[in-house]
């Protein structure tokens, strides 16, 4: 076998190891985007339970308005954005820090980063950020991202009485630009969890601003865990989405290596013909007749 023809074989070789690679990357990814996307229904349970808290505190005290110390429309703020760990996932951070860019030509604002590719990328960009922190690597570390998050925010903003906290993360679905969420966490929006005056009071142990105060951030720590878990699930399916692309064309590649083994194979095959032609028009013409006469067929008497 000749020296091009090994080479063909050993680069098809390697492609096919990369394959059997990018289907097992694939398979991984998928699985976490599915385990993310069945942590959700927990989560957002548990925050219905939350709002029905902070629902029964705010009956209990009619009187109290807690959007009358919220802060002006203008104010600090805090711009959270969920990037990933993680490579192979096309323009999937390149996206995210568009938005926050355009947030922050807006109006200006400390960013947040989550994920050490949104970190690495926002160096790149030269974009200033406060903070950072790595992004879970898998749905249940999703809980202890969203602690170390909530942490480093409340401390921020508490000592400051004017901030705003924004979230900016990507859900899964076609099409990035659209699944970009912008949404605010502080200010909070009391009014949505304003309920009806029940007949008997909920028994109350604490004082009532403290309560609120309480629920309040527990509120925000699972709105951060629920927009840390959707990211973590439209991370995976970004990455499904780049090994399905990587896999099309190593299977391109694999044809064409195909076509210049069947080629480089018919070259040599058609030269050792030749060969043995040219090497056959060369026997002396005794040497021939002899042959000849060997091949001629048997007689019978």
């Amino acid at each position: 076998m000749s020296s091009k023809l090994s080479e063909i074989e050993s680069r098809t070789a390697s492609a096919r190891q990369l394959e059997t690679v990018i289907g097992a990357m694939r398979g991984i990814a998928a699985a976490r985007e599915r385990e993310a996307q069945a942590r959700l229904a927990g989560i957002r349970s548990t925050a219905a339970t939350v709002g029905e808290a902070i629902g029964m505190v705010l009956a209990a005290a009619p009187s109290a308005d807690p959007a009358a110390s919220a802060p002006p429309e203008h104010a600090a703020r805090i711009i959270i954005v969920l990037c990933t760990e993680q490579g192979f996932v096309g323009g999937f951070n390149e996206h995210l820090l568009a938005r926050v860019e355009r947030l922050k030509a807006d109006e200006p604002g400390e960013i947040f980063i989550v994920g050490t590719r949104g970190v690495m990328l926002a160096q790149e960009r030269a974009l200033h950020y406060g903070w950072s922190v790595g992004m879970a690597s898998h749905a249940e570390d999703v809980m202890r991202v969203a602690s170390q998050l909530a942490d480093a925010v409340f401390a921020r903003f508490r000592d400051q009485a004017s901030s705003q906290v924004w979230l900016v993360h990507a859900t899964p679905g076609p099409g990035l630009d659209e699944r970009i969420v912008t949404r605010r966490l502080v200010p909070f929006d009391f009014t949505r969890f304003r309920v009806a005056s029940r007949g008997q009071a909920p028994l109350l142990n604490l004082p009532l601003d403290g309560l609120l105060r309480g629920l309040t951030e527990r509120y925000v720590y699972l709105e951060l865990c629920e927009g840390l878990m959707q990211s973590f699930a439209a991370e995976s399916a970004a990455r499904v989405g780049a090994m399905l692309a990587a896999s099309r064309h190593v299977k391109d590649r694999l044809q064409e290596l195909t076509r210049d083994y069947r080629i480089v194979r018919q070259d040599e095959i058609t030269a050792e013909i030749a060969e043995l032609a040219a090497t056959g028009a060369c026997v002396p013409p005794a040497t021939s007749a002899g042959v000849s006469r060997f091949l001629r067929p048997a007689t019978t008497d």
